[in-house]
């Protein structure tokens, strides 16, 4: 892998795993959760002709970047607004199709998230995301807590902070999805890797600007810090491969449909 690390690039796989799945088809109105800079939704957008996309976000930053990178590449059935999906007014019935790539995972109340996405969509509406499976299933944060902790110290937990994998468990995520209106819950096992950057040095830059990351460092001193730094160095020259950094991964594709 080369360029520079970003969301899309550490989740090339998955992006690929979702635009397989969710059947886009002409005229559709796709609403994205989480959009983050709006790959998915552009190129949900691209498929919906002469239908359209609308991508949402509680990153302001994110949607500003989103809303240039559709304008440069002259896509007008497309729209980006700075939103949280668990309280904005859409339109009831709106929309055909609701998608997100791991950005459903920071709800404070997902039954009233995804209550509210389901009542966004019409009658039938299908519901296509992608969500971490259990944190010891996954390589990349085993890897990166164990080189944080100190020699002989257990690996530093998840905190108070938000928790990618709360959607982790199939029983938790079928009764959350029924819970709010949603029926013919299906969970099907993924496993691709992740790609943090084409050599250990970016791998770090990027992995610093991870929330477990700055969590587990700002309880550290300058030199305990170090010395995490320099153990997380060596956790990720020890993926390296022929495309860059690379951990293993396992995610759940989570699809239904509202009632």
């Amino acid at each position: 892998m080369t360029g520079p690390v970003d969301y899309d690039a550490e989740l090339a796989a998955y992006h690929a795993v979702l635009c397989r799945a969710w059947d886009v088809r002409p005229g559709d109105r796709v609403l994205d959760i989480g959009c983050g800079a709006g790959r998915t939704t552009r190129d949900a957008a691209r498929l919906a002709l002469p239908g359209g996309a609308l991508g949402v976000d509680a990153s302001a930053a994110a949607v500003e970047r989103a809303r240039g990178l559709a304008r440069a590449e002259g896509l007008r059935n497309v729209t980006f607004e700075h939103a949280d999906a668990q309280t904005h007014q859409f339109a009831p019935g709106h929309f055909d199709l609701a998608i997100s790539r791991f950005g459903t995972m920071f709800f404070a109340d997902p039954i009233a998230a995804f209550g509210n996405i389901g009542r966004a969509l019409r009658p039938g509406g299908r519901l296509v995301m992608l969500v971490w499976q259990a944190a010891a299933r996954n390589e990349w944060d085993v890897a990166i807590r164990r080189a944080l902790a100190g020699p002989g110290d257990p690996a530093p937990d998840a905190g108070a902070g938000p928790d990618p994998f709360s959607l982790a468990d199939p029983a938790t995520v079928t009764e959350i999805l029924r819970a709010a209106g949603f029926a013919g819950v299906d969970l099907a096992d993924v496993r691709e890797p992740v790609h943090y950057g084409p050599d250990p040095a970016a791998a770090l830059e990027w992995v610093r600007g991870f929330t477990c990351t700055n969590e587990a460092l700002k309880h550290l001193d300058g030199a305990t810090a170090a010395g995490a730094l320099a153990r997380l160095h060596d956790a990720l020259a020890a993926r390296m491969t022929g495309d860059g950094v690379r951990f293993d991964a396992r995610a759940w594709l989570v699809t239904a449909h509202h009632r």
